[in-house]
């Protein structure tokens, strides 16, 4: 699995139910990664989309509590096992992505190879944060592209592996 999140300099990534930053070059790369593929959410991160609807061309695990939770158009799954069975049946062929929110990224990032992070060089004030990758044991950086400028901000693309990662599937 492969997590996927844009982050700032205190490695936050929502306020209000809502991303920090919504540059387009990190949307782009967000589409072009996650297009075709399996994503798993969190139920607050499906409700933050337009109309609180699954992303289009993927299929999306939305990992909730909740065992009576419907969301049409999404695949429910209430713990970790029926996830890795959904993948297992349907998902041989494709990346799975690991998309938020902020619980999520805690819960599966043991289970994550790699992470596609956008590191933002600003620190908007945010009430949710991913694990600061720099800091986890097994994660290192492996590669980190030149930087960009867009809507005033600086940014990077950055590629994480993780050394320890357990398996799901």
């Amino acid at each position: 699995m492969i997590l996927i999140a844009a982050v700032s300099k205190s490695w936050g990534i929502g306020k209000g139910n809502d991303l920090l930053y919504h540059i387009s070059r990190d949307m782009k790369f967000f589409r072009e990664k996650t297009k075709g593929n399996i994503i798993i959410i969190g139920r607050k991160t499906l409700e933050s989309f337009p109309n609180g609807a699954p992303l289009k061309y993927r299929e999306n695990i939305v990992l909730t509590k909740n065992a009576d939770y419907k969301a049409e158009g999404a695949i429910i799954c209430n713990n970790f096992s029926e996830i890795a069975e959904y993948i297992n049946k349907n998902g041989k062929d494709k990346e799975v992505y690991v998309c938020g929110g902020a619980e999520i990224y805690r819960q599966m990032l043991p289970y994550c190879s790699y992470a596609y992070i956008t590191k933002i060089d600003d620190d908007k004030p945010a009430e949710k944060f991913m694990p600061n990758l720099d800091d986890e044991n097994g994660w290192i950086l492996k590669e980190s592209s030149c930087e960009y400028n867009e809507d005033g901000y600086t940014f990077r693309f950055c590629t994480y592996e993780n050394r320890l990662a357990k398996t799901l599937l």
